[in-house]
């Protein structure tokens, strides 16, 4: 597997020059040097640091589309579900949802039955066991509190996540780059480049340097997310392309009554579709759907929104009775939804995606507006399909349908896991967290600890992360920032204190292999501190009430 480089001090003429390296910016930039186009890829931060890190790791066959009858969604989502648990075994994994039934909820009963019996109709072949419905005996044995609550009987959809969608996006940044694709982090667009009347490049900021710099590309791809305004309004005056909604997410230990699979519901106040999910050895609580004109480089949950989704929880599962103290972390983030003007309920806003191709002064311009998880790839198919025709090149099969992804074993994954975690040199906690994190590049960091002992020392006691994974992060993948390395790489940030304990001891492993100098990683232990604080983590929360 080859190294990711995030830096590049000069660029030369490309295809296409692509800015943003959220889930859609990556899944262009994978297919288009996949079919042989020549890319460039840039971030204003890191990779996935936005709205791709904010979803809730749900991998989802489109269930919630059928009640708006987006067939094409059911469709496109079911297919690209089944293409992710075969390409990515690794990382994506099927997952049991649970839908109750109550009498107050706003769906009937039947809408739901229906709704689980069409999509097994749509979803033929989709090599997950069928959806069934679950009367109340079966509830009472296995869901004793919700059938308590008075929820006569429910639905269990057979589903897919990704436990550590940081990963995913690291992995698919990774095999853009083995394809060819530059990619630079850190190097915000300042700039459109024009000539002729068309856009022929962008203009950036170089980390390093700090100058402005140009990558000069016969098409350009805005795929800034919820910045796909700012980027526009570098060229001019535009139409708002951009409706944000906010969503927040809880992350919080077990509790009582705690479910052993994800429950699905209703919220209680506004009947907004909810999940409460065990995660990582905890449980996950989402999502707030509320439009927002705050500003989007700092998104952070507010008490209300805690309230919501801790009550919609204790209404569902009243032994539950979460308070506020409960909430281990939070995060928030923007969905970057088509505008359609004022609307009082987000959630009649597609979720379909749209590629625009500017005319104009603006030629050689494309934005992509919405996407989601789910369906990147999808997306990235379809953005460089135009493209590749836009530049009178052959039509040619989309080669990612077929592709593994970097961390993928050629085999069975669970044979590889077995395999790895009982012939690796490292402790059988370490062994396992480095495959399941990492998948086959697991044996690239166990040679790196074992090549030299003190990075086999563990910098993290809840994770049983281990120094040479610090190491692994900046040389190989790229990563510039102790949140880069925590949270988007050795997801150690996901933990209960998001990463707050181990960050000295991953900045003193850096110093010490010579990766940064001691000011460097000063500046990074306190940016670090900042920059998590947007989480509301316990520890931080209780200092302030101190």
């Amino acid at each position: 597997m080859s190294n990711l480089s995030t830096y590049q001090a000069d660029v030369g003429p490309v295809d296409v020059a692509i800015i943003g390296a959220g889930i859609n910016g990556l899944a262009i930039a994978r297919e288009a040097a996949a079919i042989g186009l020549s890319v460039a890829l840039l971030d204003r931060a890191d990779i996935g640091s936005a709205t791709s890190a904010i979803s809730t790791r749900l991998i989802h066959g489109g269930l919630k589309y059928l009640e708006r009858f987006e067939l094409n969604l059911v469709h496109e989502s079911i297919r690209e579900r089944k293409l992710l648990l075969r390409e990515a075994p690794h990382l994506v994994k099927p997952y049991s949802m649970l839908i109750p039934f109550s009498k107050k909820q706003s769906r009937p009963g039947w809408m739901l039955a229906c709704g689980l019996m069409l999509h097994d109709v749509l979803a033929a072949g989709k090599k997950l066991p069928f959806n069934s419905i679950l009367l109340k005996s079966r509830l009472k044995r296995e869901w004793p509190t919700l059938a308590a609550a008075g929820l006569s009987w429910g639905g269990l959809f057979q589903d897919a996540h990704v436990p550590l969608t940081e990963r995913l996006n690291i992995e698919l940044a990774r095999d853009a780059a083995a394809h060819g694709a530059i990619i630079l982090t850190h190097a915000p667009v300042v700039g459109l480049v024009r000539s002729g009347g068309n856009i022929t490049g962008v203009r950036y900021r170089d980390r390093i340097t700090a100058n402005e710099k140009s990558v000069a590309a016969r098409l350009v791809v805005n795929a800034a997310g919820p910045w796909v305004d700012s980027v526009l309004d570098l060229a001019g005056e535009h139409e708002r392309k951009i409706g944000p909604t906010k969503g927040s997410h809880l992350v919080i230990d077990t509790f009582p009554g705690a479910p052993k699979t994800c429950i699905f519901f209703e919220s209680p106040v506004d009947s907004r579709p909810m999940f409460v999910l065990p995660w990582q050895g905890r449980y996950m609580i989402g999502t707030t759907d509320l439009p927002y004109s705050g500003d989007i480089d700092h998104v952070a949950i507010d008490d209300d929104e805690i309230d919501y989704l801790l009550g919609a929880v204790n209404d569902l599962i009243p032994t539950a009775r979460l308070t506020p103290e409960d909430v281990l972390w939070s995060y928030s983030g923007v969905r970057p939804l088509p505008y359609v003007g004022d609307l009082d309920d987000p959630a009649k806003v597609t979720r379909d995606h749209q590629i625009i191709e500017h005319a104009g002064n603006e030629t050689g311009l494309y934005s992509i507006v919405g996407g989601k998880l789910t369906t990147h790839r999808a997306l990235g198919e379809q953005v460089a399909r135009k493209l590749a025709r836009r530049l009178g090149r052959s039509k040619r099969p989309s080669p990612t349908r077929m592709m593994r992804f970097p961390g993928a074993p050629d085999g069975p994954w669970e044979s590889y896991r077995t395999e790895f975690i009982q012939s690796s040199k490292l402790s059988a906690n370490v062994a396992a967290r480095l495959v399941d994190t990492y998948g086959t590049a697991a044996s690239t960091i166990e040679r790196l600890a074992t090549d030299v002992p003190e990075l086999a020392e563990i910098v993290d006691d809840e994770t049983s992360a281990i120094a040479a994974e610090i190491i692994y992060a900046v040389r190989c993948e790229g990563a510039v920032t102790l949140e880069d390395i925590l949270l988007r790489r050795t997801t150690i940030a996901l933990n209960r204190d998001v990463g707050l304990n181990a960050a000295s001891k991953a900045a003193d492993v850096l110093v010490a292999e010579g990766e940064w100098t001691p000011d460097y990683a000063q500046e990074q232990r306190a940016a670090y501190v900042a920059s998590m604080a947007r989480f509301r983590p316990r520890p931080l929360q209780n200092q302030i009430r101190e």
